[in-house]
C-alpha cells in the first residue's frame, strides 16, 4: 500500500515540473525578439527619459538626452564666454600678442585717420586731422623735433615738422600717414587672396585623396616652379595696376602653392583620425565634416599664414616700389626711399630722416604681424581656448571636486 502511494507522488511530481518547464518555454524570447520589440516599441511610442540618465526601451539607441538643461541665453552667454571672453584672456595674459595687438592697432588707426582726413563724404567731407602734404609746403630738410619750427595747438606748443621735411619741403610725417591706407590695402587683399585661394585647394585636395588630390598637387607644383619676382614684374608690366587691391594680389599670385601643399599634408593626417572616420561612417557630409573637424585643427597653422604673407606682401611692395618695378600714383613707403636714396640720404647726415623714417615703420609693421601671429596661434587653439574659458574651467572644477569626493569616500571605505 505504501508502495502505490510512493508512486503516485513521484508521478505528481515529475507532472508538476513539466507544467514549471512549459510555462518557462512559453515566457522565453530570444534576444533577436526582445531587440525588434525595443525598436518597434521606440518607434510607435517615441522616446522617453528614465530619471536614472539611462535610454530606456522607448528612446532610441543613438540618442541620448542629457540630465542638464540650458536655456537659449545660457547658451549665448557661453558661446561669447568661449570666442569672445577666452581670447580676450589670452590677448592680455600673453605679451607678445598684446603688444602686437597694440602695434597692428596703431596701424589701422593712423590708415582711418588718413581716410577721414581725405574723405569725400557729405558727412566727413570738412573734417581733416592730417593734412595732405605738397612741394613747397614747408622749408627744405627740416630736421625732426626742430625746437626752431613750433606752433601752437590750442594754446600747447607743438612742432610743425616732427619728423621733419624732406628736400622739396613736404613733411615726412604727413606721407608717412597718408600712405599707409595703400599698404594696408595691399597687405589685407594678398593675405586674403593666397590664404583663402591655398585653404581651398590644400583641404579639398587632402581630404578627397585620389585622382583628384593628384590633379591638383600637379598643378600646385607647376605653380611652385614659376619664378615669383619675374612673373610679378611681368604682371605690373602688362596689366599697369593702379589699385593698391590689384597689386596686393599680383604680388602673391603664386605664392600659395607651398602653403597649399604643406596643409594638404595636415589634412591627410586628419582624414585618418576616428573622428573623422565615425562623421564619414555615419554619413555626415563632407562640407559639415570639414568646417566642423578639419579645419578647427588647422587654423592654428592658417591664422600663421594669413599673418606671414601679409609681412611677405609688405617686404615685396616696398622692395618692388623702392627698385622702381611698380606703378604708383600716389605716396608709398617704398617711394619715399627711392627719393631719399637718389637725393643721398643714406650719405647725408641731414637726410637721415627721410630715408630712415619709413624704414622704421616698415619694421615696427611687420613687428607687430609676427608678435600678432605668435598670440593668434594661441588664441585660435581648441585646447589653450577651453583652458581661458570660464564654463569649460568651471565645469572642469565640478568634475574635478567629484571625482576628488569619490576618491576620499573610496580611501575611507577602504580604511574602514
Amino acid at each position: 500500500m505504501r508502495g502505490v502511494v510512493i508512486v503516485k507522488r513521484s508521478d505528481d511530481d515529475s507532472q508538476e515540473r513539466e507544467r514549471t518547464q512549459a510555462r518557462e518555454r512559453d515566457s522565453y524570447k530570444s534576444p533577436e525578439t526582445d531587440l525588434e520589440s525595443l525598436f518597434e516599441q521606440s518607434e510607435s511610442d517615441g522616446p522617453e527619459t528614465v530619471t536614472d540618465g539611462g535610454v530606456s526601451p522607448r528612446q532610441s539607441l543613438f540618442e541620448t538626452t542629457s540630465d542638464i538643461e540650458r536655456t537659449r541665453t545660457d547658451r549665448y552667454r557661453r558661446l561669447f564666454d568661449e570666442y569672445v571672453m577666452a581670447p580676450g584672456r589670452i590677448l592680455w595674459n600673453d605679451w607678445r600678442a598684446k603688444f602686437g595687438f597694440l602695434l597692428s592697432s596703431m596701424f589701422v588707426i593712423i590708415g582711418l585717420i588718413s581716410w577721414i582726413s581725405t574723405s569725400r563724404w557729405w558727412i566727413l567731407s570738412d573734417v581733416t586731422i592730417v593734412q595732405q602734404t605738397y612741394a613747397d609746403d614747408g622749408e627744405v630738410l627740416v630736421g625732426p623735433f626742430d625746437s626752431a619750427h613750433m606752433t601752437d595747438f590750442y594754446g600747447i606748443p607743438i612742432w610743425e615738422h616732427p619728423l621733419g621735411t624732406d628736400a622739396m619741403g613736404r613733411d615726412v610725417f604727413n606721407q608717412l600717414v597718408h600712405a599707409t591706407p595703400a599698404m594696408l590695402e595691399m597687405m589685407f587683399a594678398g593675405a586674403v587672396f593666397s590664404i583663402v585661394l591655398a585653404t581651398f585647394w590644400g583641404v579639398f585636395s587632402g581630404y578627397k585623396g585620389g585622382s583628384v588630390d593628384g590633379t591638383m598637387m600637379a598643378i600646385a607644383d607647376i605653380v611652385m616652379t614659376i619664378p615669383g619676382l619675374p612673373l610679378v614684374v611681368v604682371l605690373a608690366a602688362i596689366i599697369e595696376p593702379s589699385s593698391a587691391w590689384l597689386i596686393g594680389i599680383i604680388l602673391v599670385v603664386n605664392a600659395w602653392a607651398g602653403f597649399a601643399r604643406s596643409l594638404r599634408s595636415e589634412v591627410l593626417k586628419l582624414r585618418q583620425e576616428s573622428y573623422v572616420e565615425a562623421s564619414r561612417t555615419i554619413g555626415i557630409s563632407m562640407p559639415a565634416i570639414v568646417t566642423k573637424d578639419v579645419l578647427p585643427n588647422v587654423m592654428p597653422l592658417i591664422v600663421v599664414n594669413f599673418v606671414t604673407t601679409a609681412r611677405n606682401v609688405i617686404m615685396a611692395s616696398v622692395g618692388l616700389y623702392f627698385l622702381g618695378l611698380l606703378p604708383h600714383t600716389g605716396l608709398n613707403w617704398g617711394v619715399m626711399m627711392n627719393s631719399a636714396y637718389g637725393q643721398g640720404g643714406i650719405y647725408m647726415s641731414d637726410m637721415f630722416h627721410w630715408f630712415y623714417a619709413p624704414m622704421v615703420t616698415i619694421v615696427l609693421l611687420s613687428l607687430g604681424l609676427l608678435l600678432l601671429g605668435q598670440g593668434l596661434d594661441r588664441i585660435f587653439n581648441p585646447r589653450i581656448r577651453a583652458r581661458h574659458s570660464e564654463s569649460t574651467t568651471d565645469e572642469g572644477s565640478t568634475d574635478e571636486s567629484t571625482d576628488d569626493v569619490s576618491t576620499a569616500d573610496r580611501h575611507q571605505q577602504g580604511g574602514l
